[in-house]
């Protein structure tokens, strides 16, 4: 049956509105047309040079600009708007960023998490979502160790007592050693791969492992988020987080721990309600905890968790050194060569 001639022409008028889309990030309808030079864009500052980024994106024409939106919806929306490639380390890209892209074809996160990017809307609008999760691993592996052994040994207490003139070989607090005791790790991605591997000599007696895909070494043995929380004295977190694992360990988990039990978080700070975690180690419940993440960065420094002796915390800084920070720029900067080379992503998180 023929439509209405007025309904043919609505039709024909928003179909010549709205762009077509292509199958790929790399073939956009929208690209930059012959002679119009691409731009990528970097919202956040903090690296102490751009000039990898510079020099890739050189290669395929591409003009690169750091513009700092320090988390301002505004000026978020601005700094977007021309961007064929953004490239955005915290600061939140809602939807209303990622529809003000008009020329987007993709967003690439210098990291892991992906959580403060709207990847439906992303979807929706067919531009492409990527990460580098492959970089930075023994720096994060290392500072899960570190913040472990800094709770195990109480050096921040300790610490503390050196600086302010007292010297004392008495026990300050109960200090136990980790040798036959059991290590859980939730989550078991690179980066707890190589935390496992790090841990191997310290004499655990049990590895327990809640991941849903876990492709165990020997010695390991699978075990559910629960049975970890049950039995581990050291509990260190590597999951992703995602809606479902949101306060992860909250305080029915925490309820259930060791009064020996470490709780160490590189992993992403949403993962712990950091309200029943702060109870808990007010109350000497558990023994201490390791954080580098927070689910609100940064933290508020009045909570009440920062009062306490027995968590050990640092900056978000587990990915760093000199190494990661350049090999992170790098790949995230090849990345955006490949969209705009009109070639697959290596690491496409939204796929169509």
């Amino acid at each position: 049956m023929t439509r209405p001639a007025s309904n043919a022409a609505r039709d024909a008028r928003r179909a010549a509105a709205k762009p077509a889309r292509a199958t790929s990030p790399g073939e956009p309808a929208d690209a930059p047309g012959e002679g119009r030079e691409a731009l990528v864009v970097a919202i956040d500052d903090g690296y102490a040079a751009y000039d990898q980024e510079e020099q890739l994106l050189a290669t395929v024409g591409a003009r690169f600009e750091l513009r700092p939106c320090r988390r301002d919806p505004d000026a978020t929306l601005a700094a977007v708007r021309d961007a064929s490639v953004v490239l955005v380390r915290e600061s939140p890209l809602p939807r209303a960023a990622i529809e003000a892209m008009t020329n987007g074809r993709a967003v690439i996160r210098y990291g892991i998490g992906v959580d403060n990017i709207d990847q439906r809307a992303a979807s929706e609008r067919r531009i492409a979502v990527c990460n580098v999760p492959d970089y930075g691993t023994d720096e994060v592996a290392t500072q899960a160790v570190a913040l472990a052994l800094a709770v195990v040994r109480r050096v921040r207490l300790h610490d503390a007592e050196v600086r302010a003139g007292r010297w004392s070989t008495g026990v300050l607090q109960p200090m136990y050693r980790l040798r036959g005791r059991t290590l859980g790790l939730i989550g078991y991605g690179r980066i707890a791969r190589l935390t496992h591997a790090m841990f191997a000599g310290f004499g655990f007696a049990r590895v327990l492992v809640a991941d849903p895909h876990p492709d165990l070494p020997p010695g390991a043995r699978a075990a559910s988020v629960d049975d970890i929380c049950r039995e581990a004295d050291l509990i260190s977190l590597h999951a992703p987080l995602k809606p479902q694992t949101r306060h992860l360990i909250d305080s029915r988990r925490i309820a259930t721990m060791r009064p020996t039990a470490i709780l160490v978080n590189t992993a992403r700070g949403g993962l712990v309600d950091l309200d029943a975690l702060a109870a808990a180690l007010a109350q000497r419940r558990i023994l201490g905890a390791g954080l580098d993440v927070f689910e609100h960065e940064p933290p508020d420094p009045a909570h009440p968790l920062f009062a306490l002796d027995n968590v050990v915390v640092t900056n978000h800084i587990g990915w760093y050194s000199e190494e990661s920070m350049r090999d992170l720029q790098r790949k995230a900067a090849e990345e955006a060569v490949r969209v705009l080379r009109g070639e697959r992503p290596l690491h496409w998180l939204n796929p169509w």
